[in-house]
């Protein structure tokens, strides 16, 4: 770290007041939605209730471990903002465009949908475009903080690209059983994209979250990647600032992905839907103000839309909230994993997972062998454990699925 840095990071940590931890005399209330969770997600949930700035938690039947706050898990604290409850790939964001083609194109025109992917977005920690994408969120003030201002260019160069890991571009078969979404009740064509912040979000969560395990040095080991920023701070409003950024920036890279796409085909949009996980939000419950961290969590309040992707061989959910207060408005963000990546490459092989793929009519561009759907719990069962929290309006089936190399180390 330069000379420069490092007096920007002490400036940041001298200007909160010391508070040592004290852990609450009984730990907050949470409650889960599902089983079968690895003892360690629900010890990190556990670990979540016990800080003193900690109201209540809630955790999604997706749940898995992450760092700090397990991923599909839900907090509400108070004037503090966790940057590892956020997570590590801020503002990470589903979206989805339903398009004017003709439900036969997902077979008869699968080459040119597959170059459509191909040449729009790239895939990968180092994907970018040597001729830079143009949108007002680079207009945007990125100078407010030095870490955030550093990171433009990279950001910029990124604009429009796709990460790696569990991120995807993928077309699919989206069936609406009712009059929704604007759209008459039948089966069409969709695009369907899971991405965030790309390499500047990712190196912002890394940079705050050791600005608050700095400044919160008296935390026990276990609790450490719980380290949090008081929002009446310096650090905690920059950080909030570049949290929000960040949610801009992050919906500008699947709003390019989803216009070059339907550009390159030549084709309208009928519809669009979309929403944040891997954020904060400055929310009221139980009548507290509090700020509600969705790591790896869809919000769910009455009414919202929302998607919950499945995996590249299942399917996926178009929902709508229900509101339900005790998951603070939220629900699961995917199906969840339930092997490790290490685990799943030594399981299965590249055959396996053709011959699955092609029983299904499934066409994959590329990916990396930990993303099998099988390394995944079964969406069904995640969905039928969160009816209390969304109903579902639709069904996505993929059938064109892109995601990064095999060679491409995970982001998410």
């Amino acid at each position: 770290m330069s000379s420069g840095k490092k007096k920007k990071t002490q400036k940041l940590i001298e200007s909160v007041p010391f508070h040592s931890f004290q852990e609450r005399p009984s730990p907050a209330p949470y409650k889960q939605w599902g089983s079968g969770f690895e003892e360690e997600s629900i010890q990190q949930i556990k670990n979540a209730c016990r800080l003193p700035i900690s109201f209540i938690a809630a955790l999604m039947p997706d749940a898995h471990v992450g760092y700090g706050l397990p991923i599909g898990g839900v907090l509400g604290t108070d004037n503090s903002v966790i940057p590892y409850a956020v997570g590590v790939d801020i503002a990470c964001r589903m979206k989805m465009t339903v398009l004017d083609l003709p439900v036969s194109s997902l077979d008869e025109k699968k080459k040119i949908l597959i170059d459509a992917i191909n040449r729009e977005t790239g895939f990968g920690i180092g994907a970018e475009f040597r001729t830079h994408r143009q949108h007002s969120v680079m207009d945007m003030d990125w100078s407010f903080a030095r870490p955030v201002a550093e990171l433009k260019d990279k950001a910029w160069a990124q604009l429009g690209t796709s990460g790696s890991g569990n991120h995807f571009v993928e077309f699919g078969l989206l069936t609406l059983e009712n009059d929704d979404l604007g759209l008459k009740a039948g089966q069409y064509v969709a695009l369907l994209s899971h991405s965030g912040s790309r390499g500047a979000g990712n190196q912002l969560a890394t940079y705050y979250s050791h600005l608050a395990m700095n400044i919160h040095k008296e935390l026990p080991d276990e609790l450490r990647h719980l380290a949090w920023l008081d929002m009446d701070s310096n650090a905690g409003q920059e950080y909030w600032q570049a949290m929000q950024l960040m949610g801009k920036y992050a919906s500008a890279n699947h709003e390019l992905i989803h216009r070059y796409i339907a550009k390159h085909l030549g084709v309208r949009v009928l519809c669009d839907i979309e929403n944040h996980h891997n954020f904060a939000w400055k929310e009221t419950h139980f009548g507290k103000e509090m700020i509600v961290h969705r790591k790896g969590a869809t919000p769910a309040s009455a009414g919202a839309i929302g998607i919950i992707p499945g995996s590249m061989g299942t399917p996926g959910f178009v929902v709508r909230g229900k509101g339900n207060k005790d998951s603070l408005n939220s629900a699961a963000h995917g199906a969840g994993r339930q092997m490790s990546r290490t685990a799943a490459k030594k399981k299965f092989n590249w055959q396996y997972l053709r011959d699955y793929l092609d029983g299904k009519g499934i066409t994959l561009i590329s990916a990396g062998l930990d993303e099998v759907p099988m390394a995944y719990k079964d969406i069904e069962q995640v969905m039928q454990a969160q009816q209390d929290l969304v109903e579902v309006i639709a069904r996505f089936d993929p059938k064109i699925v892109k995601m990064a190399p095999a060679s491409e180390r995970p982001e998410d």
